[in-house]
């Protein structure tokens, strides 16, 4: 009888990544996709409901403009210090990789304040998710401005704590829960920003777990797939920027 050669299954551990790409990288492009149907859906509501009202507010000011094309300068930045930062960690230098990514993270967290700032504001004004002060009979304006807004405000946030993990790693763990600490004791009772603080809570919760069962030092694979996320949380800020704020702005 012939010899049958045998392989043994060990010689070839794992299938070859798909698409001949890292596991990583498709698996945040796949999210991506999928997220870009979420903001798609919230970006046409919002849309629609400003091309079918022609008494749609125009509630923004001058101080509302300069406030949005300053956080708009924030993400800007970011981007460049995000693509600095994998081009650092694709050299081997991931020093300069984690100040980059610490630069990416302050601007974040700039945009991120600025944002509370022009919520604030809004809010003082009358402005809720269900009416508002400047046009009565359109009140999905309020509905549809939080959430558009807001969805993004918490990818940008949970973006900031994404980074965190992959700069500082267990380092991160107790500055998330002093910022946390501190978004809550500092924020008045009547602001959605007193609970929406817990955010950072539970991001400190989720990436304590991540870090307690898959503890390991981050690559430059691991970079490059969180700046994938913050470059398209930056993109879809070039959408509601000029939708919401530029043709939305009051001129007097």
């Amino acid at each position: 009888m012939a010899d049958v050669a045998m392989h043994h299954p060990a010689a070839q551990a794992y299938e070859p990544p798909l698409f001949r790409t890292n596991s990583k990288k498709l698996g945040m492009w796949l999210f991506i996709m999928s997220d870009s149907l979420t903001f798609g859906a919230l970006l046409f509501a919002y849309s629609y409901g400003r091309i079918s009202n022609p008494a749609w507010p125009m509630p923004f000011h001058a101080a509302s403009i300069l406030r949005a094309s300053i956080m708009t300068f924030f993400l800007l930045s970011s981007s460049l210090t995000m693509v600095l930062a994998v081009a650092a960690a694709g050299q081997g230098r991931m020093a300069a990789a984690v100040r980059w990514l610490l630069a990416t993270m302050a601007l974040g967290t700039g945009f991120v304040v600025l944002h509370a700032v022009e919520w604030t504001g809004l809010i003082h004004e009358g402005l809720t998710p269900f009416k508002n002060p400047w046009a009565a009979g359109v009140p999905q304006f309020g509905g549809t401005f939080f959430t558009l807004t807001g969805m993004h405000m918490l990818h940008v946030t949970l973006g900031v704590i994404y980074l965190g993990v992959v700069a500082l790693r267990k380092k991160w763990i107790p500055i998330l829960l002093v910022l946390w600490l501190l978004a809550w004791r500092l924020t008045p009772a009547s602001s959605p920003f007193h609970y929406g603080a817990h955010v950072l809570l539970l991001g400190a919760i989720v990436a304590s777990m991540i870090l307690y069962f898959r503890p390991k030092q981050y690559d430059a694979v691991d970079v490059e797939v969180s700046g994938l996320y913050w470059h398209f949380v930056d993109l879809v800020w070039m959408f509601i920027f000029p939708l919401v704020y530029l043709m939305s702005t009051r001129i007097t």
